[in-house]
């Protein structure tokens, strides 16, 4: 997101109750983008590419359509929307609208790194009109354009996009930016396109902003763009391979491009209850590499967050290991996602065996990050150990249940990575100082705890050397035995964290994680009676503690915890997220499993409690946008806020939902979905 956009944005949205200005969201609309170029369709039938830290490429910085009606341009983002959506399981993106008379309906779908819209226009209308402007080499400044008649091209240094249309276009032109006397004045944004003549002949060739007119060919036309690398492609290759994207991609050919794009999705069971959409989802933030962005970075700048566009190995390796369970039960086949995290993980495991805070996804070199403690001459503090912790479990469970193409490298990667928890365990069993799961604050916390008694005993499963599992093995048992140092007698709960020796008793949504760590040590030691007991107690509490059912609003779920105040603007209270609904959900699941196993009649309350909870997250629950997308906040009134599509929670349902329809109490029953 450059200055430009975030300032046009911070104009438009300033005195919002729930948006922040100078975003860029993504909380309406749908992607398209399977392969590794991921484009943003607005429900105003706008384009916005959120590829960079998926591709390196900028991109589409902003793109609107409009129709031409004697010699008048009616802008699509003036006119609502009437339906939006996915083409059956497709990442095919339908859009249809009322202009005036006409009636407008849009197909978009990302192919590669190449982009088509086809607009087929029932109606009055002589043409198509297209304002854009792209941002190569995710930047606003010293751009420069090529017009080459019927496409054009737009350049920094490496990257170059490229933009044409089917039937060529009669107009096209160079758009003079914004100064910055326009981009500080009050009022309104500027509008493009605009005629601006101060004598500077150049100034219309020096930015990254275009517009077209593109004639309609019975009542339709294709635009395509196309993002290259000026060391990988020739420019006379890219200009070929653009107009043949817009020629060969009417809406039929855009629908059997879809299908043929589209992976085997079937779980095997009845119905789906959202899988189709969380695997679509997860692809759509996932690069070749096999490693995913948590979300469609909308806070690129910095202004209200640390950015999303960025691989955590904490939400990437419990994405992974949720997939394996989720493939496990069903038949997904889903080996080609596994191996690639695992070599991916493999790849970026630092020297002392463990993971940094955060890595570009395209090609795993160290990202912007504030957690970077162990490459730091510091304490150690500014460490989120949790993440070697997720790591390693997949890593270990991968190694038992999967089929890695190499064994004994994985093998490696766990010792290393046991090498790397170790290390940050202290002589009381509990993990070292560090930073949270939620990265706002340090200490020694019930998340990470869980996070090291499930990798240590996914270690001892493991089909590794006997004296790594043994290792293993002690450490799980010394973790087991000091999670009652954060035991909370008054409350009935775990407590989020020790710090500076003294618990901090708030509830925390992320300490849920403690019941599928046991459920995981149950596989290879004894778990008595009185820490079943705690368990039993510290889910039911931890989520009553935490559920909130907003009064006058059809929005209920998990908060993250107790007091949390991030990103509330006006509202009073805690907002719900969805990752804390999903996690819910899978720990009352786990806990149900775990309490099964051992005979104990709380099982069935438990199993109880993640179908009342998946329910929340569903297809048509009050946490579930139409799209499909599960938003990581929501407001109280609503309004889905902050990254969205988060994949956390999309991976949580997912396993989730195909345990319980397996191995739970709704096995061999219809999908959990929401009533209407």
């Amino acid at each position: 997101m450059k200055l430009r956009t975030a300032l046009r944005d911070y104009k438009e949205r300033r005195g919002s109750e729930t948006a922040f200005p100078g975003e860029r969201r993504s909380t309406a609309g749908i992607f398209s983008g399977l392969d590794d170029r991921l484009v943003h369709v607005g429900p105003d039938g706008s384009l916005r590419d959120f590829s960079y830290p998926l591709t390196g490429y900028g991109g589409i910085e902003h793109l609107r359509f409009g129709l031409r009606v004697d010699d008048e341009i009616r802008w699509f983002d003036e006119y609502d929307a009437e339906r939006q959506s996915y083409v059956e399981d497709t990442a095919i993106v339908e859009t249809e609208r009322s202009v005036g008379d006409s009636t407008v309906v849009q197909r978009d779908l990302t192919l590669g790194d190449g982009h088509v819209t086809n607009v087929r226009v029932e109606g009055e209308a002589d043409a198509v009109c297209v304002s854009a402007t792209f941002s190569p080499d995710d930047t606003g400044t010293q751009l420069a354009q090529l017009d080459h008649g019927d496409a054009v091209e737009v350049f920094h240094r490496r990257e170059h996009d490229y933009f044409a249309a089917s039937t060529g276009f009669e107009e096209l032109s160079g758009q003079v930016p914004e100064q910055i006397d326009e981009v500080l004045a009050d009022g309104d944004p500027v509008e493009f396109p605009r005629d601006v003549d101060d004598g500077r002949y150049e100034e219309n060739k020096l930015g990254g902003t275009v517009y077209g007119v593109a004639p309609l060919d019975d009542g339709a036309v294709t635009f395509a763009s196309l993002l290259t690398a000026v060391d990988e492609i020739d420019r006379a290759e890219a200009l070929d391979r653009t107009r043949s994207l817009a020629t060969d991609h009417d809406a039929d050919a855009i629908a059997t491009a879809g299908a043929r794009q589209l992976p085997d999705w079937d779980t095997g069971l009845s119905g789906d209850g959202g899988a189709t959409d969380d695997l679509r989802v997860l692809s759509l933030l996932s690069c070749q590499t096999g490693a995913r962005i948590a979300g469609p970075d909308f806070d690129p700048t910095y202004a209200y967050s640390g950015g999303y566009g960025y691989t955590w190995f904490r939400d990437d390796a419990e994405i992974s290991r949720f997939l394996l369970e989720a493939d496990e039960r069903t038949g997904l086949d889903l080996s080609g996602f596994h191996e690639a995290s695992a070599q991916f993980y493999a790849r970026t495991q630092q020297p002392d065996g463990t993971w940094p805070h955060r890595v570009w996804p395209d090609d795993g070199s160290l990202a912007p990050g504030w957690a970077h403690g162990r490459l730091e001459a510091t304490d150690g503090a500014d460490y989120q150990a949790d993440q070697t912790g997720s790591v390693a479990a997949f890593l270990a469970t991968y190694l038992r249940v999967g089929e890695p193409e190499d064994p004994a490298a994985i093998e490696a990667t766990i010792a290393d990575a046991l090498d790397g928890l170790a290390a940050t365990t202290d002589d009381d069993g509990l993990p070292e100082t560090a930073q949270n799961a939620w990265e706002n604050m340090t200490g020694r916390f019930a998340h990470t705890t869980a996070t090291f008694l499930h990798a240590y005993a996914a270690i001892a499963r493991a089909p590794v050397d006997d004296e790594l599992a043994e290792r293993a093995l002690a450490g799980a048992s010394d973790v087991y035995e000091s999670v009652d140092e954060l035991w909370m007698d008054d409350r009935g709960a775990y407590a989020l964290r020790i710090e500076d020796g003294e618990l901090d008793e708030r509830l925390d949504s992320s300490a849920l994680a403690l019941a599928d760590a046991h459920r995981e040590y149950a596989a290879v030691a004894e778990i008595d009676d009185e820490r079943l007991d705690r368990l039993v107690s510290h889910v039911e509490t931890t989520i009553d503690g935490l559920s909130r059912d907003p009064e006058d609003s059809d929005v209920r779920g998990v908060v993250r915890f107790e007091e949390d105040p991030w990103r509330r603007r006006e509202q009073a209270d805690e907002k719900i997220w969805t990752v804390s609904t999903a996690w819910a959900a899978n720990a009352a699941t786990k806990l149900g499993a775990l309490l099964a196993e051992y005979d104990r009649e709380e099982a069935a309350d438990a199993y109880d409690r993640a179908v009342e909870l998946l329910d929340i997250i569903a297809p048509g629950g009050p946490l579930c946008l139409d799209s499909g997308y599960l938003p990581e906040q929501m407001f109280d009134d609503g309004t889905p806020d902050s990254a969205t599509p988060l994949g956390w929670p999309h991976a949580l349902r997912l396993a989730t939902d195909t345990e319980l329809r397996t191995r739970g109490p709704i096995a061999d029953e219809e999908p959990v979905v929401a009533d209407d």
